[in-house]
């Protein structure tokens, strides 16, 4: 593949996943999602692939509030989360 051929294949899969989050998010959840990217973006980003996959996998049945992205966002943390024992 070529560079031009991968540029072209992210950027359709940015569209896709713009699109299917604007069908499973409210207003609210959006906010909450953009405002993640400025301080967050790596978090954001995986949160976005989360959420497309468990669309396209038929998890999502209904739209996602703002509560709901709170809930799903510190599952997402708590796995990052670590100590070191010594």
């Amino acid at each position: 593949m070529s560079e031009l051929e991968d540029i072209e294949k992210i950027k359709e899969m940015e569209r896709v996943k713009k699109i299917i989050l604007g069908r499973i998010l409210t207003k609210e959840a959006s906010e909450r999602l953009a405002r993640l990217k400025i301080v967050k973006p790596e978090l954001a980003n995986q949160l976005e692939i989360y959420l497309v996959k468990l669309y396209q996998a038929g998890q999502i049945k209904r739209v996602i509030d703002d509560n709901q992205m709170k809930n799903i966002l510190s599952q997402i943390s708590e796995r990052k989360e670590f100590r070191i024992r010594r």
